[in-house]
């Protein structure tokens, strides 16, 4: 990436921590070796300190286009219709939007969690429930 590469929405999304690892290194990388792309950089901060900001740059520093985590768990659970589940798909994939991906990793994480708890327990209600049924059927008055 060279210095006539770097743009001020790259800039943007740079200070913002919005881009892959790729994209960060390649941003740092020109930083490292263009005095013309670090002047952008200056500048960029210069108008972010100010307030002076885009209608995009607003829309993104609000997340204005995120999913709710409601709707990425409803995602996730394939409980939403295919006009959302598209939109879910292309703000994750196309956008690549780190914090609706952290989010999406969180309710994954959480929702197999559940999932184990949920087995456990059947298991350990089965276990108590067919313990008992045997104790009825030999006789033995059931244990409190």
């Amino acid at each position: 990436m060279s210095d006539r590469e770097v743009t001020r929405e790259q800039l943007h999304a740079y200070l913002e921590d919005a881009l892959t690892d790729i994209e960060t290194a390649r941003v740092e990388r020109s930083l490292r070796d263009s005095e013309p792309a670090r002047e952008l950089l200056r500048e960029v901060r210069d108008e972010r300190d100010r307030g002076e900001h885009s209608v995009g740059g607003i829309w993104r520093a609000e997340r204005l286009s995120c999913p709710t985590r409601e709707q990425l768990s409803n995602y996730l659970l394939d409980a939403i219709g295919p006009a959302e589940q598209e939109y879910v798909r292309f703000h994750l994939t196309t956008v690549a939007c780190l914090v609706c991906a952290a989010n999406l990793e969180d309710l994954r994480a959480m929702n197999d969690s559940c999932a184990a708890d949920v087995q456990e327990r059947r298991q350990r209600f089965f276990q108590s429930s067919a313990g008992a049924l045997r104790n009825q059927a030999v006789g033995e008055a059931p244990k409190s």
